[in-house]
């Protein structure tokens, strides 16, 4: 099985630690833990070491070449800070600023301090460089207080551990060319006015910001975005859905193709090339349905090639309608996220989603959309590692 690094910093939330190491240690793993020297003031070496059946390491370096995980749980807000600068001042900052594998870090800290700019600003850092992060949650706190910033239970930290280990290999991807679009087209009413949706383009950049770190060459097909896309990646901007559709079928050849963009079903039958001026008549508008480019993917997609849809609706009724729109789109995936709830979908930094595909239903609970990304990516490489 794998070799997993385990790293434990200083805070209460070091005894969900132990669990943890239980967990990866039952599961098959040969777990190294990595105290902190303040870790040891909440929780002793030697109970990490019993539960992990491994010394705590004297050296750092024979161990980076071996492992296969890094895990950082918890990660209070001092080391968050230390992984974002770069600072390498106990044998566990040292080994994560030399470590080149996948990392996983469980936050854990006081409401006030994880929501301070200065620890926002470090958490993005981490997103940017490829960092997993799963949690914090809310609940009752050490201090007393109930907020966001607890750390996520070691059961939830071992699920992610496992699909980050079950495609840890950063080049899963390699050779291949991955194509996605993202963010919310716009229909032009006139010169200035158009029809748009809430989608920020968040969940397509995640994903090919998850492609590119596990290799392939990746274009983005960015709709209006309103997120930084992923530095390295083939950058394709473009406004309506006919200006999408163009450039995604001059790109159609690509071995998986991620439509993740909102786009619009209708457009104004006609636009107005200047701005028509307010007046006391109601101004009617005629729409017409725009070009069904998933459909045409669908029908044209080759032996081998993955396509994967997105379907955004409402509640049980909307994923039957999801079920029913992979049949009839011919894509390989198709994922639903429910749009009636406003901790999830557009406009936020969380998705639940169910990945239909021919082997079943796949369930993702709510977690962030970068790890909604990883497991989307999971299940596309799976299928291209059996085909």
């Amino acid at each position: 099985m794998a070799r997993v690094l385990l790293g434990i910093t200083g805070g209460i939330a070091a005894y969900k630690a132990c669990e943890l190491a239980r967990l990866l240690v039952k599961a098959g793993h040969d777990v190294v833990p990595v105290p902190t020297p303040r870790a040891e003031s909440f929780v002793s070496r030697e109970t990490f070491e019993a539960l992990a059946r491994h010394r705590a390491p004297a050296e750092l370096y024979p161990h980076l070449e071996e492992a296969d995980l890094l895990v950082i749980a918890p990660l209070s807000a001092n080391t968050l800070a230390k992984l974002a600068v770069g600072a390498a001042d106990n044998v566990l900052t040292q080994l994560a600023l030399a470590y080149r594998g996948p990392t996983l870090v469980a936050p854990a800290m006081n409401t006030r301090m994880w929501e301070h700019p200065a620890a926002r600003a470090n958490v993005k850092t981490l997103r940017e460089r490829g960092v997993q992060i799963v949690g914090p949650e809310h609940g009752d706190l050490a201090e007393g207080e109930v907020g966001t910033g607890r750390m996520s239970e070691p059961a939830a930290v071992f699920e992610r551990a496992v699909e980050l280990l079950a495609h840890s290999s950063c080049a899963a991807l390699h050779g291949r060319r991955v194509l996605v679009t993202a963010g919310g087209t716009r229909e032009p009413i006139d010169s200035v006015r158009f029809i748009a949706n809430r989608s920020s383009g968040r969940m397509g950049v995640a994903i090919a910001a998850e492609a590119q770190r596990r290799g392939a060459a990746v274009a983005l097909i960015g709709a209006n975005l309103a997120v930084p896309p992923p530095s390295g990646v083939e950058l394709v901007e473009v406004e309506s859905a006919a200006e999408l559709a163009r450039e995604t079928e001059s790109r159609a050849d690509a071995d998986v193709i991620v439509m993740a963009a909102a786009v619009a079903d209708y457009r104004p039958a006609a636009s107005l090339e200047h701005k028509r001026a307010k007046g006391v008549a109601i101004w009617q508008l005629e729409l017409e349905p725009t070009d069904d480019i998933l459909c045409r993917l669908g029908e044209r997609r080759r032996k081998g090639q993955v396509v994967v849809g997105f379907a955004a609706n409402e509640g049980e009724g909307g994923l039957a309608a999801a079920r029913e729109k992979r049949t009839a789109k011919r894509t390989t995936l198709m994922v639903f996220n429910d749009i009636s709830r406003d901790d999830v979908g557009f406009d936020s930094t969380h998705n639940e989603l169910v990945i239909i595909g021919d082997g079943g239903e796949r369930p993702v609970g709510r977690r962030t959309k970068e790890e909604c990304a990883v497991a989307i990516l999971d299940e596309v490489t799976a299928l291209l590692g059996s085909r």
